[in-house]
């Protein structure tokens, strides 16, 4: 394992003439997703984010090692950290309390000249002063030098001046918002997300002590002049998060439930002399599916950019070089390719640098190049060492990767084969597959339906022009643990892949879809839902981006229909089935009719429940969490029995069953 490196540096004094002031407050709230990305969901969680994200900072600097996050009631939210405490003395520039440039003024922060901090994700102050202006009410608290200040605000505009109200033993910065329900579509936090997300941050900082307490349903009173509420005991949910390990121990916890190709964990955290902080961490296991966790100043970049191009190109060459000095695998084989060498593999990489740049609004990609190079030296340095040191290892990973190269090889046979077959035909679709006329994807649906007998039904109550009917007979395979020449040999998944027209693997390409939306519809019952998760597992291994751009839905068929006379209601759930039947009046009993099947349906009612666009419920899926949707795909379908039966005991109380 590479040993850590580390760099000693004299700290800066922290003041007021460290923060840089560019321009005015006011387009926030004419423009919030400019700011924050959207209103929804994921834009309210955004203003946690920036509070922490300026705490985070100061512990990724030295400044701090605690930071705690409360859900209060009224929607309140609370960040502490005992860090240094925002500045309070007078701006050179405006004579103002820098407090109250930073809490009241956009691009007002410590992070323009490079030297309070180190490195950010953003802009110190930026987040401050956006969740301020998206608030109705905010208090900001400071504890500096043995004195604590406070100044509150309203809609981003301060109440009144900057505060001393007494002395303080404890340092840091403690801000306490309330977002402004007008701006969001829902003010509704989610605890089980603000979980996920701060377990990961505290990876990604060594010895920073995460807390999370949701305090939201608490009926007594909180004493607000304790600086962590934690020590209160408030007998409600709360999590807390410290890893001495950082990133080796997040690949641990990733790799927690697989079998290890090797025992060691590659480690290596190292800085350039450009000034770029390079760590890494990983371990190969046996899957088919790599695990590439990528960050960029503790921004998560799902992504990819310059740092994962730089990896995968060390990670190819140092292993091919390493095997052709040593004679592992056959040099009739040939070089290993990228995709050989990154199957199986659990990898963080993390890269922390001054000046960075993001691809979009949403920091999806790191665009910096010089984090290609920089990423490409540490790593490549460090990981030549370790198979030097580490044969063992090195030969475990070379075979690896050496069995992900045949099965490629065996899988591009199997696939030129299809191919050359449909090009003698004429690119002949699958016979079962009833395609619709019109020949633009972005009017064209596929409808995957369970069984012939709702095929064919399907069949006579589409759409002609915009909806094609594919239906499976059986259940498709479960592609968790099947490499692709395998998986091509099943004739359910071998229709969809040639329906697509998208080809698969490393030939993809999205530019040739033939249908926009992708629509699954199976019965209500267990074996459709089984259907449903095969369905989900294929597209999510091998069609990532058609989740990515929105292509994939879900039909939501009625359960019940209920027929009073000539007057017909149709039910999607027990509840509403019981309202429909208490709200109807006049004579005769109603006829209420449960759907054990999309094929009892005649093409009339399938049409108008199910695929008329006009009618019907589509529900889309997306992938919000790609590490933890990677982990449930795993344990609910792969292999290993252990981690699966722990599933379903823990959960099993949660379950809804119809009998």
């Amino acid at each position: 394992m590479a040993k850590e490196t580390k760099k000693t540096t004299k700290k800066k004094e922290y003041s007021a003439s460290d923060i840089s002031v560019l321009e005015g407050l006011e387009p926030v709230r004419k423009r919030p997703g400019m700011y924050i990305g959207s209103t929804g969901p994921d834009g309210l969680h955004h203003l946690i984010r920036e509070i922490f994200d300026n705490s985070r900072d100061e512990a990724m600097g030295g400044h701090a090692d605690h930071i705690e996050i409360t859900l209060l009631p009224d929607n309140y939210v609370r960040v502490v950290d005992n860090g240094r405490g925002i500045p309070v003395d007078k701006h050179p520039k405006t004579g103002q309390s820098a407090l109250e440039v930073i809490m009241t003024t956009l691009h007002a922060g410590g992070k323009f000249d490079n030297e309070s901090y180190k490195f950010s994700g953003g802009l110190h102050g930026v987040g401050a002063s956006v969740v301020n202006a998206l608030s109705i009410h905010t208090k900001a608290e400071v504890h500096r030098g043995g004195d604590k200040y406070v100044q509150e605000y309203s809609i981003g505009k301060p109440k009144g001046k900057v505060k001393k109200v007494g002395k303080t033993k404890h340092n840091g910065t403690i801000i306490m918002f309330q977002p402004d329900d007008t701006i969001f579509s829902e003010v509704a936090f989610n605890w089980e997300r603000i979980i996920k997300h701060y377990q990961q941050q505290a990876y990604l900082v060594k010895n920073l002590r995460v807390s999370l307490i949701d305090a939201r349903k608490y009926e007594g009173d909180i004493n607000l002049d304790e600086v962590y509420l934690e020590d209160l005991n408030l007998q409600v949910p709360s999590q807390s998060f410290y890893f001495e390990g950082g990133i080796v121990s997040m690949v641990r916890y990733l790799n927690a439930h697989q079998k290890k190709v090797h025992k060691n964990i590659f480690h290596v955290e190292k800085e350039t002399e450009d000034g770029i902080q390079v760590e890494l961490a990983l371990q190969y296991v046996d899957d088919i599916s790599p695990r590439i966790v990528p960050f960029a100043n503790n921004i998560s970049t799902p992504g990819g950019g310059m740092h994962i191009t730089g990896f995968k190109t060390a990670l190819t060459r140092n292993l091919n070089s390493y095997n052709k000095d040593n004679k592992i695998l056959s040099e009739k084989d040939g070089s290993l390719s990228g995709d050989d060498v990154l199957e199986g593999i659990s990898v963080v990489v993390s890269v922390k640098m001054k000046e960075i740049q993001f691809e979009g609004q949403t920091k999806d990609k790191l665009g910096s190049p010089e984090a290609r190079g920089a990423v490409e030296s540490v790593f490549g340095e460090a990981f030549s060492a370790y198979l030097e040191e580490n044969p063992d290892d090195a030969k475990a990973i070379l075979k690896k990767a050496s069995l992900a190269m045949k099965a490629r090889k065996a899988a591009k046979a199997v696939k030129d084969s299809i191919l050359r077959k449909g090009a003698l035909e004429g690119f002949t679709l699958p016979g079962k597959l009833t395609d619709c006329q019109t020949k633009n994807a972005d009017e064209a649906e596929i409808f995957i339906v369970e069984g012939d007998s709702a095929g064919g039904t399907a069949k006579q109550g589409r759409d002609r022009k915009t909806q094609a009917i594919l239906p499976l007979r059986g259940k498709p395979l479960n592609v968790e643990r099947v490499r692709l020449d395998r998986m091509l040999g099943n004739n359910e998944i071998k229709s969809m892949v040639v329906a697509f027209g998208t080809s698969i693997g490393e030939t993809f390409d999205i530019e040739k879809a033939r249908y926009k939306k992708i629509v699954i519809a199976t019965d209500a019952d267990v074996d459709g839902a089984h259907i449903r998760i095969l369905l989900m597992t294929f597209f999510f291994r091998y069609f990532r981006e058609f989740i990515d751009n929105g292509y994939i839905y879900v039909a939501q068929p009625p359960l019940y229909k209920i027929k009073q006379g000539k007057t017909l209601h149709y039910a999607f759930s027990d509840e509403e089935r019981d309202a429909i039947l208490d709200s109807l009046t006049g004579k005769g009993e109603p006829h209420v009719q449960r759907y054990k099947g999309l094929g009892e349906m005649n093409a009339e009612e399938l049409w108008e429940t199910t695929m008329n666009p006009e009618t019907r419920t589509l529900k889309q899926v997306t992938v919000d969490d790609a590490l933890e949707a990677d982990q449930i795909f795993d344990t609910l379908m792969g292999s290993d029995v252990e981690p699966r039966k722990a599933f379903i005991q823990n959960n099993a109380k949660l379950a809804e069953i119809d009998i």
